[in-house]
């Protein structure tokens, strides 16, 4: 059943139902695609069986940067074209989203995660809970610690907020403790992760998240 929306438990009866899917949602350049390709091998780690799915809006170069990656299966990851605004496919008619995860699920029925990346959007872009069970919204430090304080839907109705490419905050002038803590503010106290998807920092917290909010009964 999906539709369901928790920070903590993913309201589906323990052996009902076919795979969680995961949204993975921000603005264009936040690292959404980076974050697959580090999140990907801690999970296949874990040993979770796993699926993906990009978006974006003429174009497969993202699936196939993370079929090139090694470290899934090519054959498990494909690609939507939105043909439009990125938000289109997620949010207000997400029946591409859908089939492609039913059409995995059947391929590959002993799936228990889909990783659905939605096309590079702006602050409001969110995800249909007809499509995804918990979705994550990541944005980065590059562009401006200012994003909080705009409180996008984005940023305040994600299950998890993720603040990447922390490396940078030094070179661009970001206070990071204070953009944390503003985070943390306009969020009241939901979850917000600190990560560097380049050097792999904050994955396995991201991993370890996912198991206890749509994993735990797989």
């Amino acid at each position: 059943m999906h539709g369901s929306h928790s920070i903590d438990v993913l309201e589906v009866p323990a052996g009902v139902g076919g795979a969680a899917r995961v949204g993975i949602g921000g603005p264009v350049g936040s690292g959404k695609t980076a974050i697959l390709e580090a999140l990907i091998p801690v999970l296949t780690g874990r040993g979770t069986d796993l699926c993906v799915i990009t978006n974006d809006l003429v174009t497969d170069e993202d699936a196939q940067r993370i079929r090139c990656g090694g470290f899934i299966d090519p054959a498990r990851v494909s690609a939507v074209e939105a043909g439009a605004c990125p938000h289109t496919v997620i949010r207000e008619d997400p029946t591409l989203n859908i089939a492609a995860a039913d059409d995995l699920e059947m391929r590959f029925p002993g799936t228990e995660l889909i990783l659905i990346e939605s096309g590079g959007d702006n602050l409001a872009s969110t995800f249909s809970l007809d499509l995804v069970d918990w979705w994550a919204f990541v944005i980065d430090v590059a562009g401006g610690d200012d994003i909080p304080r705009k409180r996008g839907p984005g940023v305040i109705q994600a299950d998890l907020l993720i603040i990447n490419k922390i490396d940078l905050a030094p070179n661009v002038g970001v206070d990071l403790a204070a953009m944390h803590e503003e985070a943390v503010a306009v969020r009241e106290g939901r979850p917000v992760l600190l990560a560097n998807a380049r050097s792999g920092e904050g994955m396995t917290s991201l991993a370890d998240e996912l198991g206890r909010a749509v994993l735990f009964d797989r």
